[in-house]
């Protein structure tokens, strides 16, 4: 398994709600203990608001805000997108910049994270490519908000989608969706997606495929 798929199983497993022993993740992911530890610091570092300590267990938290403003994801999502664009820009003096503002948005995160990540925008490996999966943002997000399918290409794989929900986890984006191909919820990584496009065929909500659905299993299968 690659080092970013782990991490990305890592976060689902963190995301429940409930502490999590490193020495339970390591035997769950089939790495040493070190390795988890090195693989904890890495989303901390890379942002993901994860709480907890050796000894105590791990979880990460769902919410992202930034007190005293609170953001909506497509707010943060200006926000990533401009920091990083500025910051690849070729202006030194601008890239300092949005390193400032960066470092000025992370002393407003919540107190309650146990390590304050590396940068808001600048991530840390696996996941500094990212960014090629913003062009997809504001089509999911449409889709989410009308209902209507998705046709995608996902490291080779062609599926029919329909999307749920967004949820950006430190620079990393994933979207919830019912996926028709597989008959089964799927949690998909933004910048994996190689194509995308919108069907005109619309959806309505269905039992056992909807939002809703997606959480209740999630709490019943930890």
């Amino acid at each position: 398994m690659k080092r970013a798929d782990r991490l990305m199983q890592l976060i689902q497993l963190l995301r429940d709600d409930r502490m999590h022993r490193a020495e339970d993740l390591a035997k769950t992911l089939g790495v040493s203990l070190r390795t988890m530890y090195r693989d904890l610091d890495t989303l901390a570092a890379s942002g993901v608001p994860i709480e907890g300590a050796r000894g105590l267990g791990y979880r990460v938290t769902a919410a992202f805000t930034l007190p005293p403003l609170n953001l909506t994801m497509t707010e943060v999502e200006v926000l990533h997108l401009g920091l990083l664009a500025v910051s690849q820009g070729g202006d030194n003096e601008l890239a300092d910049a949005a390193r400032s503002l960066s470092a000025k948005l992370e002393a407003v995160m919540p107190e309650n994270r146990t390590s304050a990540p590396a940068g808001y925008s600048f991530a840390t490996y696996p996941f500094a490519n990212a960014a090629r999966g913003f062009q997809y943002l504001p089509v999911i997000r449409q889709a989410i908000r009308t209902r209507q399918k998705l046709a995608i290409t996902l490291q080779g794989a062609d599926k029919i989608l329909r999307p749920l929900q967004l949820d950006y986890w430190g620079r990393l984006w994933t979207c919830v969706a019912w996926c028709e191909t597989s008959r089964d919820f799927d949690e998909l990584r933004i910048d994996q997606i190689e194509t995308l496009r919108l069907l005109p065929g619309l959806f309505v909500e269905e039992p056992g495929k909807a939002l809703a659905d997606f959480n209740a299993k999630k709490l019943a299968n930890p």
